[in-house]
C-alpha cells in the first residue's frame, strides 16, 4: 500500500483545484453552503411583498441554520430585483419574492423583459394573496364609486390615481377601460409611496392591497370606494365589491410566492418547500397571515408552475382587449 503525507495530500488537492477549474475543498463547500440566502424583494419595505419575505425569513433562518436577508430593490414594476433573482447562481443562496405583477403582469406590459418568468425562474410556492381596494384622499370630493366615476367622466383625466408596480398598472387600466373613463396616471416605486402620495394629497386615488389600506382607512386617513375581489373582504365588511356597483366582470387581485433562478437543485427546490409550507402552517404565522386579510396559499413547485403557465398568456389577453400595449 502507497502512503502519502499531509503535504502530498495537499498538493494534490492543489493541483486538483487548479487543473479542474473549480475543485472546493469539504471545508471549503461546507462554509460555502452556509453562506446568507439573499431573499430580493422587488419593493420598498413596508409593502405587500416585503410582508410576505418577512413573513418566511425568520423561521426559514431557523429551519436552514443559515441567515436569510431580505433585499429590496425597488424600481418601476419590481423589474431590477426580479433581473438580479434572474441572473443569480442556482445554488440556493439566492431567492426571490414574485408577485403577479412582476411574473405575470409585466409580460405585457413591456415587448423585452430582461428576465423570462416561465424560463429563468423555478417555482417553490405561492405563499399569500390579498385583494386591491379603489381608496381615496379623505378631502377627495366623491363620496361614493359612482361619484368617483361620475367626477372623472366630467373632466377627463383630471384625477392623478398612484400606479404601483405591474398589477396596479393592469388593474388602473382595466378599471378605466370598464368604467369608460380617463385618470392621470402617476407612477410610484411600489405600494408604500403609493399610500403616502394618497394619504398626503399629492394624488386623489389608487388602487392598493387590502390589508396595507385598512389600517388608514379605519384612522380616517384615507377613505374607500370598493374592493376588486369577487366577494367581500373580511377586513372591510362594510364596503362594497366593484362589481356590485356595476362594474361586472372586475376582479384583481395580488399574489406572492417564492422562487429561485432556474437550474437550482431539485433539491434543494423540494427542502425550501417543505419549510415553507411548515412555516405558514404554523398557528403563529396563520393567525398574523388572517389578521391582515391575506390568504395563505402554500401550493406545490408544480402547482405554482401550472399557474404562470395559464396565467401569462390569460392576463395578456386581458390587457390586449383593455387596450395596453407594451413599451
Amino acid at each position: 500500500m502507497m502512503l502519502f503525507s499531509r503535504t502530498t495530500v495537499a498538493v494534490v488537492y492543489l493541483c486538483a483545484s487548479i487543473l479542474g477549474g473549480g475543485y472546493i475543498a469539504p471545508a471549503e463547500a461546507q462554509e460555502q453552503s452556509k453562506r446568507p440566502v439573499r431573499l430580493l424583494v422587488p419593493s420598498p419595505p413596508g409593502g405587500p411583498s416585503d410582508f410576505a419575505a418577512r413573513l418566511v425569513a425568520p423561521k426559514l433562518s431557523e429551519a436552514l441554520a443559515q441567515n436569510v436577508v431580505v433585499d429590496n430593490r425597488q424600481s418601476v414594476n419590481g423589474i431590477l430585483a426580479t433581473e438580479i433573482a434572474a441572473r443569480s447562481p442556482a445554488d440556493g443562496n439566492t431567492l426571490l419574492i414574485g408577485n403577479i405583477g412582476t411574473m405575470v403582469m409585466n409580460t405585457g406590459l413591456y415587448r423585452k423583459l430582461p428576465y423570462d418568468p416561465l424560463k429563468d425562474f423555478v417555482p417553490i410556492s405561492q405563499l399569500v394573496s390579498a385583494g386591491t381596494a379603489l381608496v381615496a384622499n379623505p378631502k377627495f370630493g366623491p363620496r361614493s364609486f359612482k361619484e368617483f366615476i361620475d367626477a372623472a367622466k366630467k373632466e377627463p383625466g383630471k384625477i392623478n390615481i398612484a400606479v404601483a408596480g405591474a398589477n396596479g398598472a393592469v388593474a388602473t387600466e382595466v378599471l378605466k377601460f370598464a368604467a369608460g373613463i380617463k385618470l392621470n396616471n402617476i407612477p410610484y416605486k411600489g405600494s408604500s409611496p403609493s399610500e403616502v402620495a394618497v394619504m398626503s394629497g399629492e394624488v386623489e386615488v389608487a388602487l392598493l392591497s387590502i390589508p396595507v389600506v385598512t389600517p388608514q382607512i379605519r384612522a380616517g386617513r384615507m377613505k374607500i370606494y370598493g374592493v376588486t375581489t369577487a366577494k367581500r373582504s373580511n377586513l372591510l365588511p362594510d364596503t362594497p365589491t366593484m362589481q356590485e356597483q356595476g362594474l361586472q366582470g372586475y376582479e384583481f387581485g395580488n399574489w406572492h410566492g417564492l422562487l429561485a433562478p432556474t437550474r437550482t437543485p431539485d433539491k434543494v427546490v423540494r427542502k425550501l418547500h417543505r419549510e415553507v409550507v411548515r412555516i405558514l402552517e404554523s398557528k403563529e404565522i396563520r393567525d398574523i397571515v388572517l389578521a391582515r386579510g391575506n390568504e395563505i396559499i402554500a401550493n406545490s413547485p408544480e402547482e405554482f408552475a401550472a399557474r404562470l403557465k395559464r396565467d401569462v398568456p390569460r392576463y395578456r389577453k386581458i390587457m390586449a382587449e383593455a387596450g395596453i400595449q407594451p413599451q
